[in-house]
C-alpha cells in the first residue's frame, strides 16, 4: 500500500459509490481526507464513518463556489492530492439530445475538473508537489450509443488530462486519468432502471446488458477503482503522467 502520511487529499463527489471508496482508500494510506459534494448530511455520514476526515458542501460546476470550498479546504492543510471524480450521466438518443443535455454534462463532467484542477494547481506548483487523478471512464476512449453528450465530456477529459500533464511535468504535478467500466454505483442503478423502463427487461438481464462490455463478464468494483487511483498518487507513480489507466477487465 502507498503511504500518504502527511498528504492533504481533496476528492470531489465524495459522497457515495467510487468517491467514497477513493476517500476511504487513501485515508487508509495515512492521507488527511477531505470530500466535496452538494449534499453536506450524506458527506457528513461519510465523516462519521470513519471514510474521510473532513467535508464541505460545493457544486463542481459553480466555478466560484467550488474556488471557495478549495480554499477552505487549503487553508486547513495545503492540498496535495486532487481526485476530480464528481459526475453524472444522461442519456437519450442523439436527435433528442438538446444543447441543454449538452451543457449539463459538459458542466459537470468536463468542467468540474477544470475548476477543481484550477483550485488546486497554483498551490501545488508552489510546493513542487501535487497529484492530479481525474475520474473519467472507458467512455472518455471509445464511443457508446445513446450517451454522446457523456461520451464528449469525457473525451474531454482525457485531452485535458493528457495537455495539462505535458504543462506541470517539470513542476513536481502528475495529472493522470483513470477510466473505470461500468461500475457497482448509485449512478449505475440509473441506467440500469432506464433499461428496464425502455425495454421491459429483468434487472438480471439489465445488470448483463452492461456486463457483457467487460470481456471478465461482470461489473467493476468502486474498490477496484481507487486502488488504481492509490496507485496514482503513490511515490512509485512520480513518473507516471498523461495516462488514462482504464479499470474495466480488457474493454479497452
Amino acid at each position: 500500500m502507498s503511504d500518504l502520511s502527511g498528504s492533504h487529499a481533496l476528492v470531489t463527489g465524495g459522497g457515495r459509490g467510487i468517491g467514497r471508496a477513493i476517500a476511504a482508500s487513501l485515508r487508509q494510506a495515512g492521507a488527511t481526507v477531505t470530500i466535496l459534494g452538494r449534499n453536506l448530511a450524506t458527506l457528513n455520514e461519510v465523516v462519521a464513518a470513519g471514510d474521510a476526515h473532513h467535508a464541505i458542501a460545493a457544486d463542481v460546476s459553480n466555478q466560484a463556489g467550488l474556488a471557495a470550498a478549495i480554499a477552505q479546504a487549503a487553508a486547513r492543510q495545503p492540498i496535495d492530492i486532487l481526485v476530480a471524480n464528481a459526475g453524472a450521466a444522461e442519456s437519450a438518443p442523439f436527435g433528442r439530445s438538446d444543447a441543454a443535455l449538452f451543457q449539463r454534462m459538459m458542466d459537470v463532467n468536463f468542467m468540474g475538473v477544470v475548476h477543481a484542477a484550477q483550485g488546486v494547481l497554483p498551490g501545488m506548483v508552489a510546493n513542487k508537489r501535487g497529484r492530479i487523478v481525474a475520474i473519467a471512464s472507458t467512455a472518455g476512449l471509445k464511443g457508446y450509443g445513446y450517451v454522446t453528450a457523456y461520451a464528449a465530456a469525457k473525451h474531454a477529459v482525457i485531452g485535458l488530462v493528457r495537455s495539462l500533464a505535458l504543462e506541470v511535468a517539470s513542476k513536481g504535478v502528475t495529472v493522470n486519468a483513470v477510466c473505470p467500466g461500468f461500475t457497482e454505483t448509485d449512478l449505475l442503478e440509473g441506467s440500469i432502471d432506464n433499461i428496464i423502463s425502455k425495454t421491459g427487461r429483468t434487472r438480471e438481464q439489465a445488470v448483463a446488458e452492461l456486463a457483457r462490455h467487460n470481456p471478465q463478464g461482470r461489473l467493476v468494483t468502486p474498490a477496484e477503482v481507487a486502488d488504481a487511483v492509490l496507485y496514482l498518487c503513490g511515490a512509485g507513480a512520480s513518473a507516471v503522467t498523461g495516462q488514462s489507466l482504464v479499470v474495466a477487465g480488457g474493454e479497452i
